[in-house]
């Protein structure tokens, strides 16, 4: 039984009450009781607002169903649709134009495109490895990934991938930072004159881009340039393995890569009691106070690892600057929907999660205000708000900040506000969802995933869907990124905000996505997320070679390409002749990926990591990519596209399978030949218990089934 702490009409898990009170609380100048108090009242008053919203969730989506099931059989009306979604309230009128008004942004998030990684903050591994991904290694990141076009080699050092490496890079150094008459392959010296960068005795054709260097001006130790916003370091040094067989002694390129970095505490993570939710909180407070450690054996050796400091440099005319170590941290809370065990209110119920995310999370990053030099310079707090539906749920969010910075002592829209676009009523009514918080916005952005998964489950009743990847091929889809980059741009969010876009899902296929995620910068979205530092590196080479803002500035000139009819088409299947083999192959991918994620989730606590799929490629998966193979499959019986007996077969099958590909993991727990097994049991309630989840959330089920596994191991 947890032990708990009563206080201020609250019953608190007493190792967080701890936590609060010798950790969080000293050195922010909150006393004990506001904050107590202030909890108190957030968690009993906004808690019934919060219960409003989502009893309006509930009766928006019962409304839209009996709409679909009462014209079932008859082809879709789209007209008559969107008149019904305007007469409930789903989708509102479109207010006059506006710009945000949000102040005090720093500038990875205002004036800087480049890539943004997100990461579990319950693993402190991964996320001083996420901070410190501000800058990586050109020559790793091509060196050990398949972005050369060749499988990575296996042994000792490859002088001839080397070689090819290094010329890569000089393509690169001569694309965006070129000499007169000469090339970066020809180079045997780079020197400064006069405040300038000279290479042998030439200078480059942009001289702007030279804006620093380290050690002797005659023999640099490193040479700073800048393109798009983004700096590249030359690194010289003759006793290096790689500088000692170059001509001019270029040891490493390293460029800075990943500009902003989402501390995640919802899809990625498992926090399921207060135990949990300290690590995560812990992990954070240690990023805000830039004291976080972790120590780690690779390859035989233990490693010790800490926040990068910033990188010291000359300015040409020798004076001294730096650059920021680490990338930007925002933090991610959770939605609205879940509740935790962490906090009981008066009547013995537990906490909103979110409510106690914001007031928490917030706190910690106090730590960071105080700080001269530590993660925000303009002393704001970024906060990421996933699973948002519709404007009144983001109006409540920008309440529900107000009042934690009066609580804690904060300048009004201190706390910034990331929106999540992956709900479609978010979608739909976005300029409006951006309207009502005007003055802290700093994000929007798309998720294929978890958009489609609110899209099957919204449309749950209307028919069978698509295939998931003819889902992707509907019009439906472009219309959401297009819409979504548009109405950024005309709500001010050039020079202000940013503009993002989704995942890479294969950490292991950089060469791919060197090939097509530079689609990205080209739609102009001044930030993608990525899966890993390496990524991050290899994603930032898009940005040299598109000009987002230059990008931006085009498409402000052209108005609207997506309005809020493309949206609201539903990509059902249009013409179902499917043959039985290719609907049990949909069924099987879709399980076989359910069933690895919820292995790791229930059975280890693991809430992101790279899961092999049907065809033994790793996919990095999330709760976002289990609620659409949830919700399809879901959708499939519902309409009896599948039956009962059929996704059974295919669950007991796929689990051995899955069994099979984490045969090397000795913490995993087998899913096929157990009656108890309770991943298992898990993955069968999110397909057969599909259709009743809110939104689709796969959420409620694992937080349950992983409560009972902890219950088991305790």
């Amino acid at each position: 039984m947890t032990q708990r702490t009563s206080v201020e009409g609250l019953s608190v898990a007493t190792q967080f009450y701890d936590f609060i009170e010798t950790q969080a609380l000293p050195k922010t100048g909150v006393n004990s009781q506001t904050f107590w108090s202030g909890m108190s009242d957030i968690i009993h008053r906004m808690g019934e607002r919060n219960r409003d919203l989502l009893r309006v969730r509930t009766k928006l989506q019962n409304q839209i169903d009996e709409w679909h099931i009462a014209r079932k059989g008859q082809p879709h009306d789209h007209s008559a649709y969107r008149d019904f979604l305007e007469e409930i309230g789903y989708l509102l009128p479109e207010g006059d134009d506006f710009e945000i008004e949000t102040q005090n942004v720093d500038l990875e998030i205002a004036a800087v495109a480049g890539p943004q990684l997100v990461v579990p903050i319950t693993n402190a591994r991964y996320a001083l490895n996420a901070a410190n991904a501000r800058w990586g290694s050109l020559y790793d990141c091509l060196y050990g990934t398949d972005a050369m076009g060749t499988p990575i080699p296996s042994g000792g050092y490859d002088k001839g991938r080397g070689a090819r490496v290094v010329a890569r890079v000089r393509v690169f150094l001569d694309s965006f930072f070129p000499i007169v008459g000469s090339s970066h392959a020809d180079a045997r010296r780079y020197h400064i004159r006069d405040a300038s960068l000279f290479v042998d005795d030439l200078p480059l054709v942009h001289p702007e881009k030279f804006v620093g260097y380290r050690g002797h001006p005659r023999a640099p130790s490193a040479v700073l340039l800048k393109n798009n916003g983004l700096f590249v370091e030359l690194v010289f040094d003759r006793t290096h393995e790689i500088g000692s067989r170059d001509q001019c002694g270029l040891a490493d390129v390293v460029i800075e890569s990943a500009l902003s970095v989402i501390m995640d505490c919802e899809d990625s993570v498992v926090c399921v009691d207060a135990d949990d939710k300290i690590l995560a909180y812990s992990n954070w407070l240690g990023l805000m106070t830039g004291e976080l450690t972790t120590k780690f054996t690779k390859a035989g050796r233990e490693v010790f690892r800490t926040l990068n400091d910033d990188r010291p440099f000359l300015r040409p005319d020798g004076q001294a600057f730096s650059l920021r170590g680490c990338a930007l941290m925002l933090i991610r809370n959770v939605g609205n929907l879940m509740t935790t065990s962490t906090i009981l209110d008066r009547n013995g119920g537990e906490a909103f999660e979110g409510l106690v995310d914001a007031l928490v999370t917030t706190l910690i990053a106090m730590h960071d205000l105080s700080r001269q030099s530590g993660n925000s310079l303009t002393g704001s707090v970024y906060i990421v708000k996933p699973k948002l539906h519709g404007p009144e749920e983001v109006a409540f969010t920008d309440q529900l900040f107000c009042r934690v910075e009066e609580i804690l002592g904060l300048p009004q829209y201190t706390v910034k506000l990331g929106i999540m676009d992956e709900e479609r009523r978010t979608s739909v009514n976005l300029k409006e969802c951006i309207r009502a918080a005007r003055h802290r916005t700093v994000f929007i952005n798309t998720g294929f995933l978890d958009r489609t998964g609110d899209e099957i489950h919204t449309s749950m009743k209307a028919g069978p869907f698509s295939r998931k990847d003819f889902i992707k091929r509907k019009s439906w889809i472009s219309a959401y990124e297009n819409r979504n980059v548009d109405i950024g741009l005309e709500c001010g969010f050039q020079g202000r905000a940013q503009i993002g876009k989704g995942m890479w899902p294969k950490p292991d296929q950089m060469a791919a996505m060197l090939e097509q995620k530079i689609e990205h910068p080209m739609v102009g979205a001044n930030c993608a997320w990525v899966p890993s530092p390496t990524a991050a590196t290899l994603h930032a080479l898009h940005y040299h070679q598109i000009d987002v803002f230059a990008v931006q500035n085009r498409l402000k000139l052209g108005g609207r390409r997506a309005h809020v009819d493309g949206l609201l088409e539903i990509p059902l299947a249009t013409f179902r002749k499917w043959r039985r083999d290719q609907i049990i192959s949909e069924v099987e991918n879709n399980v076989q990926g359910i069933l690895g994620y919820v292995a790791r989730w229930v059975g280890q606590g693991i809430g992101c990591s790279t899961v092999l799929d049907i065809n033994n490629v790793g996919l990095m998966e999330d709760r976002a990519t289990c609620r659409i193979s949830a919700q399809h499959v879901a959708n499939w019986l519902h309409h009896h596209v599948v039956t009962e007996e059929d996704v059974l077969e295919v669950l007991q099958r796929m689990a051995k399978i899955v069994d099979e590909q984490n045969a090397g993991d000795e913490a995993y727990e087998k899913l096929s030949g157990r009656s108890n097994s309770l991943a298992f049991a898990a993955a069968k309630d999110l397909i057969f218990a599909g259709v009743e989840q809110p939104a689709g959330y796969t959420e409620p089920i694992l937080h349950a089934y992983r409560r009972e596994r902890k219950a088991i191991e305790n």
